[in-house]
Formats: C-alpha cells, structure tokens, sequence
C-alpha cells in the first residue's frame, strides 16, 4: 500500500491565504461551491472567537446529510485542533454560507454510529481518508452543522 502524500504545511498554509483571498477579492463570488458527484462543497463559516467573540470566519470541506451539512474538524491533517472547532465547541452557534446564500447553523460533533456512518460518506470522497487521519494524534471530529 503506498502512502498517502500530503503537501508541506506552508504549501498548505498558503494554499488556505490564496483562497480565502479569492473569496474575498471577488466579494464572496468565486470560492465556494455545491457538493457534486465525487466532490464536497465549499462553504465559509463564521463564528465567534472562543476568547474575544469576535466573528471569525474560515472556508470547509462539506457534504450534505439531509438539511444538516457535514464537515471535519482537521487542521490540514496536521496535530492541533483548529481554531474553527474550537471556536464552535464555545459557541455553537454560527452561521454558514453557501453559494445559494446564509443559512444559520447550529455545530455539533456527531458520535456513534452517526459518526460512522458520515465519515463513510467522507471515505467514498477522498480513499486517502483514514491514512490521512491516522496522522493525527486525535480522533478527527465530524462535525454536524445543522439549521436553526
């Protein structure tokens, strides 16, 4: 089996800066996107700052599960939690927004068989999953985030 390549952390890095500029030069026109087929969707979540409340907002990885839209909580694969879920386990409140425009969402972490059940729709997406996340030193959360 061979090993799943991840590209280095500053590409990572840089890549996450040249999208969010995107988004932001072209005022929210071009950087996100719908899930289609064997591709997840792009949607920018904002939610306030765990320590400052200040909105702080980031572009996921998501899918669709009925009305809820599901994304995982990793940090470009890499060891630490990100801010964002951290940020949403303090506040579960926040809103998403979508190419077809704001929903506001209400974010938990899915367990059990829920959990299983969504990170096999993750797995039919990307077949370097769980060799990508067996890099982490935690268990990746699936996060549910769902209308209120």
């Amino acid at each position: 089996m061979s090993k799943a390549m991840l590209p280095p952390r500053w590409f990572i890095r840089a890549a996450w800066k040249v999208h969010r500029g995107l988004y932001n030069a072209s005022n929210g026109r071009k950087g996100l996107s719908r899930p289609r087929g064997k591709k997840y969707g792009l949607l920018r979540l904002t939610v306030p700052g765990r320590r400052t409340g200040e909105p702080r907002s980031v572009i996921l990885g998501y899918v669709e599960d009925g009305p809820n839209l599901v994304t995982l909580a990793m940090n470009g694969w890499g060891a630490p939690e990100p801010a964002w879920w951290l940020n949403l386990l303090a506040h579960p409140d926040a809103d998403a927004v979508l190419t077809d425009g704001q929903r506001p969402v209400r974010g938990r972490p899915a367990e059990g068989e829920e959990r299983q059940r969504l990170w096999a729709r993750w797995q039919e997406l990307d077949k370097n999953l769980d060799e990508y996340a067996d890099r982490r030193p935690r268990t990746t959360a699936v996060v549910v985030l769902e209308p209120r």
